[in-house]
């Protein structure tokens, strides 16, 4: 894990997931007509599955097209590593216009952690960009029976920054809330939105979260579950062994020997451990760190200026398949000396 730093000045990369029929396509369509998404660049397995064709402004090449919003919107026929790089090129080059954001829609069928670890493992890739947000739809409709059968769809919810609920006309509120507690168990830090709601501000789903205000709001709402009689216990889901649980220490933590840890952690059971944040106080830092990882992926972590509640305690939340708590647990009080406060 790299030291804590600031927010480095490069092209955010966002990805658009959700399972199949999940309305992720309708949602794009939506987000690239937003003003403020104008400047973006976008990558899709292929153009007609976005079924872009009444936007289109003029063709650029064969594998690109210049949208009337503004964005330019491109093929990736295999190699996703390849046509970022192309696309970065063709930026520098001005051959495209100079897009300010990727956005990445992945088929439904897609796990989004090989997407975002492409951007972590290339040299160059990483020069040019950083993770942005995950904005994941599920379908009010057949999302419950999705994720109780399909693995891919609760991951998908897992390493979520963002849920769209879609289909809630069809579904009805009963339906619907049902829906949204499920996500909230699965992933208490990614709060639903309702894609037909008429206060959805679908510029801000894709905001990054590198302003200090945007930064303590997210650490916030990731690292405070609401309380539960005798401390913060495990949510369950019921979906596909996924549950998700928030350790809290009471004392500063040294940055080296947490960092050695996760690694040995992510590196033994990182297939298991879906989703990882924390709002950590780091001895001899004057401010608090936040810390974001999917699997094996992990985000620069970032210094707050200052903590986004009273409460300056550090706090891990752990989304997890299959893998007990109280292994993670164990592991933490060897390796670091530390004992969870309200451990189960």
């Amino acid at each position: 894990m790299t030291a804590p730093g600031v927010a480095p000045s490069r092209l955010p990369l966002h990805l658009v997931s959700g399972f199949l029929g999940s309305g992720k396509t309708t949602l794009l369509r939506r987000l690239l007509d937003t003003p403020a998404l104008a400047d973006s660049a976008v990558l899709v397995n292929e153009l007609g599955e976005i079924g872009l064709d009444h936007h289109l402004l003029r063709h650029l090449d064969g594998e690109t097209v210049l949208l009337r919003s503004g964005c330019i919107c491109c093929t990736v026929r295999d190699d996703l590593g390849q046509a970022l790089k192309d696309l970065l090129d063709r930026r520098a080059r001005g051959e495209v216009p100079p897009f300010q954001r990727i956005i990445v829609e992945s088929t439904g069928l897609a796990d989004p952690v090989p997407i975002l670890s492409t951007v972590t493992s290339e040299p160059m890739l990483r020069h040019h960009l950083r993770l942005g947000c995950v904005v994941t739809t599920v379908d009010a409709v057949n999302g419950a029976l999705h994720l109780e059968r399909q693995p891919e769809s609760g991951k998908q919810v897992a390493v979520a920054d963002r849920l769209v609920i879609t289909k809630t006309d069809l579904a009805g509120p009963a339906v619907t809330e049902a829906l949204a507690r499920r996500l909230r168990a699965i992933n208490p830090g990614a709060t639903p939105f309702h894609a037909m709601a008429t206060d959805l501000d679908l510029g801000a789903l894709l905001t990054d979260a590198v302003s200090p205000n945007a930064l303590r709001a997210e650490a916030l709402a990731w690292t405070s579950p609401a309380p539960r009689p005798g401390g913060l216990q495990s949510l369950p889901s019921h979906a596909a062994g996924l549950h998700s649980f928030c350790m809290v220490f009471g004392h500063a933590i040294d940055w080296v020997t947490l960092g050695i840890w996760l690694t040995m952690l992510l590196q033994a059971h990182g297939e298991r451990v879906l989703r990882v944040k924390g709002l950590l106080d780091i001895a001899g830092s004057a401010h608090p760190v936040f810390i974001n990882g999917v699997q094996h992926v992990m985000h620069q972590p970032l210094h707050l200026d200052g903590w986004p509640d009273g409460d300056r305690r550090s706090r891990l939340v752990f989304i997890v398949r299959d893998l007990p708590r109280d292994l993670i647990e164990r592991s933490c009080r060897a390796f670091l000396g530390l004992v969870p406060e309200y451990a189960a």
